[in-house]
Order: structure tokens, then C-alpha cells, then sequence
């Protein structure tokens, strides 16, 4: 399996956005890799199960659902390349149901969020998630060339944006503080991680932040988005507005109304995330005076 791998590796990671492939690696090469010395042709439902349990107990199960999307479609490529005769996937459980994509965190669930994030980098990346809206990729894997700090400004370059489209975020005051407190690394141009690259470590985190606030309801960190866009939009930010924030190319800002309206918002995207934030700021301030 190990060698069909790299096959696949190098035959699709052409056009594929750096952090996409950095995700097939880590699961194919990491949590698949005790299979790697089995031929396709051998590989059992019953060994892709046992390795599930594995990667569930050990990286938490949304890890394990991914790992599973990841390895069933590297089959159907297989299978497409005549390597493989069958998806050995099909047929196994998932490790655990996915959660709906409508949630949005409460005040209340938001200030239990933000006091327990540490003063690590997950910590801190969880924060800069629920104050900017971006995604929680583009967040883990910013570097330092991409900050203005002076103008409090963050440029995403195109490749690094899911809709290939470069993105200016206007930076709030909390952020700016959680930025230009955040130690710089001598050997990685990454704000956040460890070694040489961005931070990779989220399925752990996760379950070890949910084991503390214990939340009604499950919800992942791409809810923190979804929280922030309907915050916003509660506030009174305007829709179009909303949009130009998490660089969303629809509604106003797709199809033919794209094409003429160019407008880059960035007045707008200050007032909002400002707005945002400090909304942010005073629930968490009065959730720590209610204990």
C-alpha cells in the first residue's frame, strides 16, 4: 500500500492547495501507515475497521471520520488506476456522526470556549478563529509575512485562499494583542506549530478542550466561522458585508454582480470585525465576572 501511496500523492497533488495535500500526507502517511506494508490486494474491511478504533482512540473521531473519507478515496483512485480491484472502506462504520453544518455557539457557549483555551498556540488560534471568522487552515498556517501589524492589516494570498482569491482581514484590537505577544520561531516562518511547519495538531487539542467545558451539543471548530457570520449579521453588518469578511464569492459578490462590483469593503470589514470583537470581548468580560 505504502508504494501506491506515493503514486497517488504525485498524481493529484497538482492544483491541490498546499494545505489539501498536506492533509493527504498526514492521513495516508501517518494514520494509514501501519498498513502500508500490505498489498492492496490484501487488505480486509476488518483491518480498516481496527485501524479506525486505533486513530479514533488516539486522535479523537472527526480525526478518524476524516482519515476515512481520505483512505476511501484514495481506493476509488486506485481502483480507477487498476491497482486495486475493490474499496475495502465501504461497508465500515463511521467513527462518529457528523455534526450538522448549521451550528452556531451561544454567547454563553462562546464565553465557556474562550476561557479555556490556554495560552498555547491552539489556544490562541481558537481565539483568532472566533474573532476573524477565517478558516481555521488559513488561520494555523499564517506566517509572518503575511501581517501588517503596523496597519493591522493580514493579506491571504490567492493560494492560500480556498476560492483562490487574495484576501485583506482588517485586524481588531484583541487580535493585534494575541498577534504581537505571539513568540516568533527561529527556524519557521509560521506563527503557530512546531519544527519547520504549521501547527498540525487539532484532533488531540479538540478532545482535550471539549473534556473541559463539556458543551450540550458537539460542534467543530468551522462552527466558530459560521458564529461569526451570524453574529455579525445580529449586530446589523449588512450582508454584503458579512460576505466580503470570510471572502465568501456569492450573493452579492458572485455571479454577474461580481464581475462589476469590485468593491473591496475595507472600511466595511473594520467596522464589522471591530464590532464583532468587541461584542466578543464584553460576553467574555462578563462571563469571568459571573465566574
Amino acid at each position: 500500500m505504502g508504494g501506491v501511496v506515493s503514486r497517488y500523492i504525485a498524481s493529484v497533488e497538482k492544483g491541490l492547495r498546499p494545505s489539501t495535500v498536506y492533509s493527504l500526507n498526514n492521513h495516508l502517511n501517518f494514520h494509514w501507515k501501519p498498513l502500508h506494508g500490505i498489498p492492496l490486494s490484501s487488505l480486509r474491511r476488518a483491518d480498516i475497521a481496527a485501524q479506525l478504533d486505533i486513530i479514533s482512540a488516539e486522535r479523537g473521531p472527526h480525526a478518524a471520520n476524516r482519515a476515512r473519507v481520505v483512505l476511501s478515496t484514495f481506493f476509488s483512485w486506485a481502483m480507477g488506476a487498476g491497482l486495486a480491484e475493490s474499496n475495502p472502506v465501504i461497508g465500515t462504520n463511521r467513527p462518529t456522526i457528523q455534526v450538522a453544518r448549521d451550528r452556531v455557539l451561544s454567547d454563553a457557549e462562546l464565553v465557556a470556549v474562550w476561557k479555556v483555551c490556554g495560552d498555547d498556540d491552539f489556544g490562541r488560534i481558537v481565539r483568532l478563529l472566533a474573532l476573524t471568522g477565517q478558516r481555521r487552515d488559513e488561520v494555523a498556517q499564517m506566517v509572518w509575512d503575511e501581517l501588517d501589524l503596523a496597519a493591522g492589516v493580514w493579506t491571504l494570498p490567492a493560494p492560500r485562499s480556498k476560492n483562490r482569491r487574495p484576501h485583506d482581514i482588517p485586524l481588531s484590537a484583541p487580535v493585534l494583542d494575541i498577534l504581537s505577544t505571539q513568540p516568533r520561531r527561529v527556524d519557521s516562518p509560521f506563527l503557530f506549530g512546531r519544527g519547520a511547519g504549521p501547527y498540525s495538531g487539532f484532533s488531540r487539542s479538540k478532545v482535550r478542550l471539549d473534556a473541559k467545558i463539556k458543551l450540550k451539543r458537539p460542534w467543530v471548530l468551522h462552527d466558530l466561522r459560521r458564529t461569526c457570520a451570524t453574529g455579525m449579521a445580529n449586530l446589523g453588518i449588512l450582508p454584503h458585508v458579512v460576505e466580503a469578511v470570510l471572502n465568501h464569492v456569492s450573493g452579492s459578490r458572485g455571479g454577474i454582480a461580481g464581475v462589476y462590483n469590485r468593491a473591496s469593503y475595507a472600511t466595511e470589514k473594520r467596522a464589522a470585525l471591530d464590532l464583532w470583537s468587541a461584542h466578543i470581548m464584553k460576553v467574555t468580560e462578563a462571563g469571568d465576572e459571573t465566574g
